[in-house]
């Protein structure tokens, strides 16, 4: 990777994030985190009220520490309805008794109503019960909510690829939907009993992965296969699927790597998004308020910009442009119309230093990156996102991604208006292949090492380029 004139790689920035449970539908994840702690603040808050008529700082403070204790909360879901409950009143003894020693011991109990801290202590067993059971009947729901399910895949029918597989069909409030297996072996040898399906040999899996749109990729090798499974991750990287290991092995070069399960099966992502569950929900926040507060301050800016760009050239003010998206699916981003013309065919060019085709206006909206300023409505459209790598015009993605190994797992988030590249040196043109992959090099480096600290020091740091960048043609 070249010199980075900031950093040496996102790393020094970005402590690694506690990763969400891997093969979980992502929105049951988050309110299977927060459940317990809603339930057991929010019942806090009422008991207050209901003696006391108000919420003072004590209950506050109790609020704060109760949310601490409690976050995240137990992953209950599929356990059955009588361990449940048992596994509640039994950590509600244990959190209760540690809160009235801890309240005699430091004397803190006599802020409170004696009577409503015990009615709060007596009823949060029930209501975290009823919770979780309200929880299970619309998970379901919840469920349907996120859209179609995941198309997965196993590679390897051994031992722990089947029991993955009786996994995956036994388990409830799942979105995996396991299409077969990939294996080399003779039929002879492997266990084609009942439903289990053989979709063909390893050399097949590439194209069938690319072709019909395979999410997730289950690796179930044997740790002696290592260079096979080199082999297949090579051949997979053209793909945009969630690669996970089962069960432990070692590799290199991880995307996000950090261990799990998949409906109680153990297993080790080796190229995974890093915005599931909480992280997804942090993102997604923050992208929302930022975009909204750029577009209220920006507005007046937009408007003379796109009363500039009617008036000093004929054309439409927005230009839209299809790009790659999460998961290599198209989208039209906008941009202010900075040249004479609209390409977006079969041929791209892109644009170099003294090119013709830009205008007059376009040259100053194109370094100062205010021709991106509409990208805000596509991050506000969930899009694309503030943060992430650029967008390539759908050409030059089919181009680069046959030339650069790695290019289409950069799609395993939103594109972003500014990234990581963007702020070390990869802003504008790439007329050589070395140049795109270094680009490629840092839209990695950001899928590995994400955090919210890291996308605010880029924004921070994307205004002191864009001031004093000569690279933006």
């Amino acid at each position: 990777m070249p010199e980075n004139p900031y950093n040496d790689n996102a790393a020094v920035l970005a402590a690694r994030n506690s990763p969400g449970p891997l093969g979980k539908d992502s929105l049951l994840s988050t309110v299977e985190v927060g459940l317990e702690p809603f339930v057991l603040v929010f019942g806090l808050w009422i008991v207050a009220f209901f003696f006391e008529g108000a919420l003072s700082g004590a209950y506050l403070i109790l609020s704060v520490i109760v949310f601490s204790i409690s976050f995240p909360g137990s992953p209950r879901l599929n356990a059955p309805v009588w361990h449940m409950a048992a596994d509640i009143i039994t950590s509600s003894l244990w959190s209760g008794a540690l809160l009235t020693f801890a309240g005699i011991a430091t004397g803190y109990y006599r802020e409170f109503d004696r009577y409503a801290l015990l009615t709060w202590l007596a009823v949060s067993p029930f209501a975290l019960i009823t919770a979780q059971l309200v929880f299970r009947a619309l998970a379901p729901v919840l469920v349907r909510v996120q859209g179609p399910p995941q198309r997965a895949i196993i590679v390897g029918m051994n031992e722990q690829g089947v029991a993955l597989a009786r996994r995956v069909g036994e388990t409830p409030y799942s979105r995996i939907e396991l299409a077969g297996f990939f294996d080399d072996r003779d039929l002879a040898r492997l266990d084609v009993s009942g439903d289990l399906n053989i979709l063909g040999g390893l050399p097949e899996m590439p194209a069938y992965v690319r072709e019909n749109g395979v999410k997730l990729i289950y690796l179930s090798l044997p740790m002696a296969s290592q260079p096979r499974i080199l082999q297949v991750l090579d051949e997979l990287k053209d793909t945009t699927a969630s690669i996970f290991f089962v069960p432990d092995m070692f590799i290199t070069d991880l995307i996000q790597g950090h261990t799990g399960s998949v409906c109680g099966m153990p297993v080790i992502s080796v190229c995974e998004t890093p915005f599931r569950g909480t992280n997804g929900t942090i993102k997604r926040i923050s992208d929302v308020v930022l975009s909204l507060l750029i577009l209220l301050l920006m507005s007046p800016v937009l408007l003379a910009i796109a009363v500039a760009v009617k008036l000093t050239s004929p054309g439409p003010v927005i230009f839209r442009q299809r790009r790659y998206g999460l998961d290599g699916e198209e989208i039209l981003v906008y941009k202010f119309r900075s040249m004479t013309v609209t390409e977006d065919g079969l041929e791209v060019m892109q644009a170099q230093k003294n090119d013709m085709r830009i205008t007059r206006l376009g040259q100053l909206l194109r370094k100062t990156s205010m021709d991106e300023l509409p990208q805000f409505v596509n991050v506000l459209q969930g899009r694309m996102s503030i943060v992430g790598p650029r967008p390539h015009a759908v050409v030059h993605n089919e181009m680069y991604r046959k030339l650069i190994k790695g290019y289409m797992v950069r799609h395993k988030v939103k594109p972003g208006i500014t990234g990581w590249a963007q702020v070390n040196g990869y802003r504008g043109e790439t007329e050589t292949l070395d140049k795109m992959q270094g680009r490629i090099d840092y839209d990695l480096d950001y899928l590995r090492h994400w955090s919210l600290r890291l996308d605010l020091f880029i924004i921070y740091k994307t205004v002191r380029v864009v001031m004093g960048d000569q690279k933006a043609y």
